[in-house]
């Protein structure tokens, strides 16, 4: 939630509504018969918003409205009042929209459902087992508050809830591609679970009659104990996780906006990864930059850019700068730095910044430190 919650990610801001969503649903059920109505519109309106942000949010929802619709009697009223005229609504504000930005009429989310689910175009940017979700991704999300988590889960009895946490892990791993953020917006409730069972911690177990002062501080001392575990294991690794692992690209990209600023980078191309910067968002500058291509192709064998680089980096860069102009500085990591050295300062490039970037590697090859080269001749 630090890391992720804090950026623009669609999948943010899709948690947000989601959340809020289940309170208002949640909300209808529990209160007076005054508020329902209202309270299951807006949570409908808000369910809605959340598939336009992102479609598979569709999965969650599914589950919550198909066991609501189950125990009701005027199923046909609920579909046909509150269902359809909201989602219809919706998506065609979200039609009219897409029409005015793209100049033509396009179905995102049809696009986005055809992409992830119909034809695996997610595949294309790596695989993992079907059972990641539940042995290592969301394990590893929720880290240490696992245990007070499925404690939480035990002790509430709230099944429902519990329920959908494992039915979007369920469904979302027979995907291939699998990825942290996508399973995001059910770790609020998991966390959720948690705070559930710290607050039985808090209460002995006795009747109020049976209470002793030695009780409660018992109860109070294994509170205090699981709050200073939840804080070492997780306030360390949030601070790590943000303010060091992977700087060096933030960090290049800083100099550069600095150095672009007073007129020294007249153009970027960038030796990386795609997407491996957060690009013109940090430079704030109009220069003209480049990075390598991965747009997914219908045909596997075909290797984009970014791959191509990575097998063979001198052999590439080469044919690179064949066909295009020298700009005026280059960004890379180390680890394809050693290949590029001699190649670099034929073309006249020398390196002018490194910058730290991790300890250790993630998914590829250890990516150490972020180096700038600029040409001599400028």
């Amino acid at each position: 939630m630090f890391f992720c919650i804090t950026r623009t990610l669609s999948n943010s801001l899709e948690t947000v509504l989601t959340i809020t969503g289940l309170f208002y649903w949640f909300s209808s059920i529990t209160s007076s018969k005054q508020v329902p109505v209202a309270s299951r519109k807006l949570a409908l309106i808000i369910a809605a918003l959340a598939c336009a942000v992102r479609p598979t949010s569709a999965i969650t929802w599914l589950y919550v409205g198909l066991l609501d619709l189950i125990g009701m009697q005027s199923k046909l009223q609920f579909l046909f009042l509150d269902i359809i005229p909201v989602g219809v609504l919706v998506l065609a504000a979200t039609c009219l929209l897409d029409r005015w930005m793209y100049g033509s009429w396009i179905i995102v989310p049809l696009n986005f459902l055809k992409f992830n689910f119909l034809s695996s175009g997610g595949d294309y940017y790596g695989t993992h087992q079907f059972h990641w979700y539940f042995t290592q991704g969301f394990p590893s999300m929720i880290w240490s508050f696992l245990p007070f988590s499925v404690i939480g889960i035990i002790k509430s009895k709230e099944w429902r809830l519990s329920g959908l946490i494992a039915w979007v892990l369920g469904v979302y791993s027979v995907l291939g591609h699998k990825e942290f953020r996508f399973v995001l917006p059910v770790l609020p409730i998991a966390l959720m679970f948690s705070g559930y069972c710290l607050a039985a911690m808090s209460k002995p177990d006795m009747p109020d009659t049976k209470k002793s002062p030695d009780n409660r501080t018992i109860h109070k001392s294994r509170v205090q104990l699981a709050v200073l575990f939840l804080v070492v294991t997780n306030i360390p690794m949030a601070l790590y996780m943000s303010l060091v692992h992977q700087r060096g690209t933030e960090d290049a990209m800083s100099y550069l906006s600095e150095e672009a600023h007073y007129g020294r980078v007249k153009s970027i191309l960038f030796l990386m990864p795609c997407h491996s910067t957060p690009y013109y968002s940090t430079l704030h500058c109009n220069l003209p930059m480049r990075f390598l291509d991965c747009t997914p192709s219908d045909d596997r064998a075909i290797l984009d850019e970014s791959d191509q680089f990575m097998l063979n980096p001198a052999d590439f860069v080469t044919h690179m700068f064949r066909n295009v102009s020298l700009p005026s500085h280059l960004v890379l990591f180390d680890s394809q730095e050693v290949h590029l050295r001699g190649l670099l300062i034929s073309h006249s490039f020398q390196q002018v910044k490194r910058f730290f970037h991790a300890h250790f590697k993630v998914d590829r090859d250890l990516q150490g430190s972020v180096v700038v080269y600029a040409r001599r001749d400028l």
